[in-house]
């Protein structure tokens, strides 16, 4: 029960935080935001803390857990190694002999789904499952953990910008492109959708974090962050 709960929480504050919700400086306070959501402090505790070693968040003495700051340098950083591993395990999937890749199925159609209605949390929970699964097909429990922590540590501002929402359109169709091209074994054409499907939101995540402004004082959010 703990553990369900604590994940909960991770996804939460995740979604908020990457998505830009969440702006560089908000303060998430363990009681405020246990009692928003009726929980006990325990998992929400340990959720931040699971936040905080992926760098998204940092513990203030006394005061929470504060969202960290950004730099473009590090965003393209983590697209630079992104593409590295995810396009690594991508071929690994396509060259295996044996491919159970059915389920990426059901988190394809989460995602047109969440294009259609426009759910952000869904999009984002559905895509994170989609590229995990996907991953975790090259049967490498490590090489996956690093993918998803590298995911886990983008920040997806500008996703709900005129561009962002264009772009999730477009991808609504490759995630069946990708499914086709793996279940196919065509690796050369599986890993060079799959560096587009990677790369093209580059420039918009760019854009948005330039124009992003960073708060002097931590922000009192409105729902179960700040003092």
């Amino acid at each position: 029960m703990e553990q369900n709960l604590r994940e909960q929480v991770v996804q939460q504050v995740r979604a908020e935080i990457i998505s830009g919700q969440s702006a560089p400086g908000t303060m998430y306070s363990v009681p405020t935001l246990a009692t928003s959501l009726g929980i006990s402090t325990t998992p929400v505790r340990e959720a931040l803390l699971e936040l905080t070693r992926s760098g998204l968040i940092e513990p203030m003495r006394n005061r929470g857990f504060k969202v960290v700051e950004p730099t473009l340098t590090e965003l393209r950083n983590l697209f630079d190694l992104r593409e590295v591993l995810e396009l690594h395990a991508a071929a690994i999937v396509a060259r295996k002999p044996k491919r159970d890749l059915e389920g990426l199925y059901r988190f394809a159609d989460d995602i047109a789904r969440a294009v259609r209605t426009e759910d952000l949390r869904l999009y984002l929970e559905s895509d994170r499952s989609f590229h995990q699964l996907l991953t975790a097909a090259a049967d490498n429990a490590r090489l996956t953990e690093l993918v998803m922590g590298l995911r886990d540590q983008m920040r997806l501002y500008g996703i709900k910008s005129r561009a962002g929402l264009a772009r999730q359109n477009e991808s609504t169709a490759e995630h069946y492109q990708i499914i086709e091209l793996a279940m196919a074994g065509n690796e050369e054409a599986l890993t060079n959708l799959l560096r587009h499907h990677i790369r093209a939101w580059e420039p918009i995540f760019v854009e948005a974090l330039s124009q992003v402004t960073i708060p002097r004082e931590p922000i009192a959010a409105n729902r179960g962050r700040g003092r």
